[in-house]
C-alpha cells in the first residue's frame, strides 16, 4: 500500500498499523468491475459512505488531519492517507497511482462559510488545488461538495476553469439535504464534472429526484430519539433554538453547546425552554445520517467538529445515485 509514513510520526505503533491497514467494513464488498472512486479530504468519509452504499468501490481516502483520519479508518477496509494536499505536485503523484475513475471530495469551506469571515484565504485556495489535483489523473467524473457561497468566489471559478481546460463537461446546483434523504435542512453546493459525458443530465436527473416534502428527525431517528423538543445553540439570539423532533433540523455544526442560562427565548421557539434539551452527541450523528453503530474516536470536542463537518452519508448517496445515469 502506498502510504505517507512520514504523517505517522508521534503515533504509536499500534495506532499507526491501525490507520495503515484498516478494520471495520460493515458495507458488503463491492464487485471489482465497480467505478473506483477516490476521496480527497475525505474527513470521517461521509462522501465514502454515500458512494459505497450507491454501489461504488471506493480504494483510497486523503485526509490531514490525523484524528478524523484515525475515525475513517476505524469504519472502512480500504486505504486512509494522512496527507497534506496542499502540496499538489507530490498528492497528484500519489492520487493518480490509484488510476481512480471517479475522484470526489469536499475541500475545508471555512473561508466562505456563512459563519466564517467570508474571506477567501489558505483553505479557498485547497479549491483549485482538488481541481488541479483532481483533473491529473483523468478519472470519468469529478464531484466537489461545499457551502452554497462557494458558487460566486473566484477561488471556484478557477477550479472550474481547470475542469473546463482539461474538457470536462460541468455542472453546478445546490441540494437541500432534507429533501434528500437527510433530515435536515443543509444545503450544499455540487459540481460534477464528466469527461465523456453529460453532466446537465446528471444535474437534472438529481433534481427531478429530490422529494416532494422535507424529512423530519423522526422520519429518519423514529422511537430512536426520546425527546421531542430539543436545543441547537443558535450563531446568535436573532435566530431560535428550540426545534421540535417533527419538523428537519437545522444544519449540524461543528459544535454542541449546552442551554446557556442567558438565552432569552425566540418568538419561533417550537416550545418553552423547559420542554427542550440539547442533542446527544450520538443524535447528532445520526441526523447526519451515520448509522448508529459508526466508531468514533477522540475528545468529546473533537468529534462534534468531525460530525458538523461531514457531509451527511445520505445526501452523498443520493449524489452518488444521480451520477450513475452517465456512468
Amino acid at each position: 500500500m502506498l502510504y505517507n509514513t512520514d504523517m505517522l510520526r508521534g503515533l504509536n505503533c499500534e495506532t499507526a498499523n491501525h490507520m495503515m491497514h484498516g478494520v471495520g467494513g460493515e458495507i458488503a464488498s463491492t464487485p471489482p468491475s465497480m467505478p473506483r472512486v477516490v476521496d480527497l479530504f475525505a474527513g470521517v468519509g461521509g462522501l465514502s459512505r454515500g458512494f459505497q452504499l450507491a454501489g461504488f468501490d471506493v480504494v483510497g481516502a486523503y485526509e490531514k488531519w490525523d484524528r478524523a483520519a484515525r475515525v475513517y479508518s476505524s469504519n472502512f477496509d480500504h486505504d486512509v492517507h494522512l496527507f497534506d494536499l496542499s502540496n499538489v505536485e507530490e498528492s497528484i503523484e500519489h492520487v493518480s497511482d490509484y488510476t481512480p475513475d471517479i475522484v470526489v471530495g469536499g475541500p475545508p469551506c471555512q473561508d466562505f462559510s456563512s459563519a466564517g469571515k467570508r474571506r477567501e484565504r489558505d483553505n479557498a485556495d485547497l479549491t483549485e488545488r482538488f481541481a488541479m489535483i483532481a483533473v491529473a489523473s483523468q478519472p470519468s467524473a469529478i464531484v466537489m461538495e461545499n457551502v452554497p457561497r462557494v458558487e460566486s468566489s473566484d477561488a471556484y471559478r478557477r477550479a472550474r476553469s481547470i475542469f473546463e481546460t482539461h474538457s470536462y463537461n460541468v455542472a453546478e446546483l445546490i441540494l437541500d439535504a432534507s429533501l434528500c434523504g437527510v433530515p435536515q435542512k443543509r444545503k450544499r453546493f455540487f459540481s460534477v464534472a464528466l469527461r465523456d459525458g453529460d453532466a446537465q443530465r446528471v444535474k437534472d436527473n438529481l433534481r427531478s429526484n429530490v422529494d416532494n416534502f422535507p424529512m423530519t428527525v423522526v422520519d429518519y431517528m423514529g422511537d430512536e430519539i426520546d425527546t421531542e423538543f430539543y436545543y441547537r445553540h443558535p450563531r446568535n439570539y436573532s435566530r431560535r433554538a428550540i426545534y421540535s423532533i417533527f419538523e428537519p433540523s437545522a444544519t449540524i455544526r461543528g459544535v454542541n453547546r449546552p442551554i446557556p442560562p442567558s438565552y432569552p427565548g425566540h418568538p419561533l421557539d417550537a416550545a418553552p425552554l423547559e420542554m427542550a434539551r440539547p442533542l446527544l452527541t450520538s443524535e447528532r450523528s445520526r441526523i447526519q445520517t451515520f448509522p448508529s453503530d459508526w466508531h468514533w474516536t477522540g475528545s468529546k470536542t473533537d468529534v462534534e467538529l468531525m460530525i458538523g463537518n461531514a457531509v451527511p452519508a445520505e445526501l452523498a448517496r443520493f449524489v452518488a445515485n444521480g451520477l450513475k445515469v452517465s456512468l
